[in-house]
């Protein structure tokens, strides 16, 4: 059958069957779209999606490559044109897959930055001091040792149900990327900061709910904004007011920057790389060996400074 008669209308139905069959998460959506309509935008004199060809296609790779935008960027672009294809193919809207024999440039993969023990140490202590309030403490507190006890993503951080920390959980039920759920551990300065904290918002709700009727939110971290919980961008902000009190440099400390440290200082204690990909939540276990790079430089860098035999002299 003949795919639909506007590019538009192919990225709206391939994004509503990716959400739907693919359970792919509103973020992910939202980048398959913004690589979509850029490709859209080079092809509308060039035939369209329904009349491109591999050459026009490496064309257009290559005009993002003229245009300065990086390796992985452009990979990306790539990986959104394939994906589309393949469901235009499947859907019989093109007899063929024009996409299939392109390939992509190298993709150049950039190490995490992390932070050392000492360093994780430092911000968790800032945490207990930082805020005008007690409330404004525990909340803190709460969020740092979660985010470093699990290594959640800053949204599943943010937007963790309050039901989440109720009686005292010894393991987390974390909803991540595409809907997938996964139990995660809390350590006893999580568990004991979570109790706090959860003590605080109970006697808030009740002392609320008798003063005005208002409803308790559903959040571990609730907010007066349109989400109803804390954002990505204010505990961003957080953290590097964190990493400054702490006296670390607030460019290289990000909520990232904690799930990297979760990783690789559970890899150094001996844990099985399979379990920190199920903790993380990572798909696929290539995503989760860049912690093995991490300790390879570290180790190396180890030998260079400390070994006798590397220094001058």
């Amino acid at each position: 059958m003949a795919g639909p008669a506007h590019d538009a209308d192919w990225i709206a139905l391939y994004l509503d069957a990716a959400a739907a069959e693919q359970g792919a998460a509103q973020n992910t959506l939202l980048g398959y779209g913004r690589d979509l309509k850029d490709a859209m935008g080079w092809l509308v004199t060039r035939g369209g999606f329904a009349g491109a060809d591999r050459a026009g296609l490496e064309a257009y790779i290559a005009s993002l490559e003229a245009d300065g935008l990086a390796p992985a960027t452009r990979a990306r672009r790539l990986s959104s044109l394939k994906q589309l294809y393949r469901f235009a193919h499947e859907e019989g809207w093109r007899a063929d897959n024009p996409t299939l024999q392109i390939s992509g440039p190298a993709r150049v993969r950039k190490l995490p930055g992390t932070l050392s023990l000492e360093q994780v140490d430092a911000l968790l202590a800032a945490a207990e001091r930082h805020g005008r309030t007690d409330p404004e403490r525990l909340r803190t507190k709460c969020l740092m040792q979660i985010l470093y006890a699990t290594g959640l993503r800053v949204t599943e951080l943010v937007s963790l149900p309050i039901n989440a920390l109720r009686g005292d959980p010894a393991m987390l039920l974390v909803k991540g990327k595409g809907g997938k759920e996964r139990m995660v551990p809390l350590s006893p300065p999580a568990r004991a900061a979570a109790a706090a904290w959860l003590a605080h918002r109970e006697a808030e709700d009740t002392q609320a709910h008798a003063e005005t009727g208002a409803k308790p939110s559903p959040f571990a971290f609730p907010s007066r904004g349109k989400a109803g919980h804390l954002t990505r961008v204010r505990f961003f902000t957080l953290i590097k007011e964190l990493a400054a009190a702490a006296g670390l440099d607030p460019a290289e400390v990000t909520p990232h920057t904690l799930r990297h440290a979760f990783a690789t200082h559970l890899l150094q204690n001996g844990a099985d790389l399979r379990a920190i990909q199920t903790l993380l939540g990572h798909a696929d276990i290539a995503t989760t060996e860049i912690y093995t790079h991490i300790l390879d430089e570290r180790l190396k860098a180890l030998v260079l400074e400390k070994h006798p035999l590397a220094r001058d002299g």
